[in-house]
């Protein structure tokens, strides 16, 4: 008896490449969270714990809000941004020193490294995002911004800022792999002048001015431009965007390099 046409058919060139992003982001996550739901839970939940713990400070200080009268709402909308953009900038250079033995398979490519992870990056970033959703409307905050289509635009742009400057870093740590931890101490410096716990349009025009370079505080005003259309924060969209393609295209080119590099080696 002849077997049916399609147990002949070998599979397509996309179905090979899907079957093996599949496999990479699979394996991200049973290595990274030991194979456990709860361990995926955890980092999902993490930047509903970030957002809850700057509440409590805030709260048993009796501080109020610096913009409007709540708490989490202010701290939700400038921490999400920042923090999905330093954790996918973050994690898809950890992926590459973490999975680099694997491009020794002629199926896997450094790209395929990095593209998995971004993926993963994503879900876990959307899927944290509905967690802290679901606990503002537990609080009874409104969830919903007043221009939702702004702060969706926000958060994609929070997205490719991530992209961008991962990309870089898995450049730079293809040459310098002390990198890991000097972006670790960086991250500090951006997170704490990116808006998160304060409001940067009040602070000094001349000290305003330069703090607005940082792409990271450019992203936390965008979504809180769509919350709190009244207040009079002004975004440079563009700059956003073309920092983040700047940085994916640059990104890219070096690890082309990268890639020549370690197969010469």
């Amino acid at each position: 008896m002849s077997l049916p046409p399609q147990a002949h058919s070998p599979k397509s060139p996309l179905e090979s490449y899907l079957h093996v992003l599949h496999a990479l982001m699979l394996r991200d996550m049973r290595t990274r969270f030991g194979a456990s739901l709860w361990g995926y839970g955890v980092v999902v939940l993490w930047p509903c714990v970030h957002v809850i713990m700057l509440i409590t400070i805030y709260t048993f200080q009796k501080l109020p809000a610096p913009l409007g009268d709540d708490r989490a709402m202010f701290f939700a909308t400038g921490a999400v941004p920042v923090l999905v953009f330093q954790y996918i900038s973050r994690e898809v250079m950890k992926s590459v020193i973490m999975n680099r033995p694997l491009t020794y398979y002629p199926q896997v490519k450094l790209f395929d490294l990095l593209f998995s992870r971004i993926l993963v990056e994503i879900v876990t970033g959307f899927l944290a995002l509905i967690v802290i959703a679901s606990v503002l409307v537990a609080m009874g905050t409104n969830p919903v911004p007043t221009y939702p289509f702004t702060a969706v635009c926000g958060y994609i742009a929070a997205i490719i800022l991530g992209i961008g400057v991962g990309t870089i870093n898995v450049a730079i740590i293809g040459f310098f792999p002390g990198w890991l931890l000097g972006y670790a101490l960086f991250s500090i410096i951006l997170y704490v002048s990116s808006g998160v716990m304060f409001l940067p349009s009040y602070l000094p025009d001349k000290i305003y001015y330069w703090m607005k370079y940082n792409p990271a505080l450019q992203v936390s005003e965008w979504i809180r431009s769509a919350y709190y259309p009244t207040a009079g924060i002004q975004v440079d969209y563009l700059y956003v965007i073309m920092f983040g393609l700047t940085c994916i295209t640059i990104g890219l080119f070096l690890v082309k390099t990268v890639v020549s590099k370690m197969q010469a080696g």
